[in-house]
């Protein structure tokens, strides 16, 4: 039986920052991109109004602004390498992300299998936005539960890896989960903990929790008599 791995992107993937950060320092608006970031964090906006703030403030973005956003983005090392050892068991992989489809959808060159990210016009923006398809922190639970429903994956072999307060809804949801670069309120929350710059080097501490779940459901299975 299969198992998923689920994986936030700002300050996860991505080492110390977020796509939106990067995608203003092509285009000039990172004054009002971290202005913006601030009233979120504040609580002034919620993530719909934040990203209709970010279509607004983007009406002239570019593919290109986008191509030299993610080319300059500092990920973390080995995410290629860690998601070609989950596609080699037979596992999963999802990025499930509440930034941008246009510049998410771009981790899937990295192997990943799947991303799910807000759902936003291609850029320059000719259309409105839709703040239907915009994600808030559930919607991480939500995904996760299609992805792994689809897949016939049982919640028990699911492991999350995030490291800020949009990511705790689903490290309540998850049995399993590593805060990475974390805050105080997922590390909190987090079964297991990594800091560095190497996917890599998370991946291992969440294999190592299924792998003790696996083990210890097998011992006591066996000291059942099953």
């Amino acid at each position: 039986m299969s198992h998923l791995h689920v994986f936030d992107m700002d300050g996860t993937l991505i080492h110390g920052t977020s796509a939106a950060v990067q995608i203003a320092r092509t285009c000039g608006t990172e004054a009002e991109l971290l202005d913006l970031e601030r009233r979120f964090s504040a609580g002034e906006i919620d993530t719909r109004a934040f990203s209709a703030n970010l279509h607004a403030l983007w009406a002239e973005l570019t593919e290109d602004h986008v191509d030299r956003a993610f080319g300059a983005a500092p990920f973390l090392a080995e995410i290629a390498e860690v998601c070609a050892d989950i596609r080699a068991r037979g596992e999963r992989s999802l990025v499930v992300t509440m930034s941008t489809d246009f510049f998410a959808n771009r981790l899937l060159d990295f192997g990943f299998d799947e991303v799910v990210a807000s759902r936003f016009p291609p850029p320059p923006f000719r259309e409105p936005l839709d703040p239907a398809g915009v994600l808030t922190p559930e919607d991480k639970v939500r995904a996760t539960e299609d992805a792994r429903s689809r897949a016939g994956i049982p919640l028990e072999r699911c492991v999350a890896y995030g490291d800020s307060l949009s990511d705790a809804p689903l490290f309540r949801h998850v049995p399993h989960s590593v805060a990475v670069n974390a805050d105080h309120h997922v590390a909190l929350l987090a079964r297991a903990e990594y800091r560095g710059t190497s996917l890599m080097g998370a991946y291992t501490r969440g294999r190592a929790l299924l792998a003790r779940d696996s083990t210890g459901g097998a011992a006591a299975r066996e000291a059942a008599g099953g």
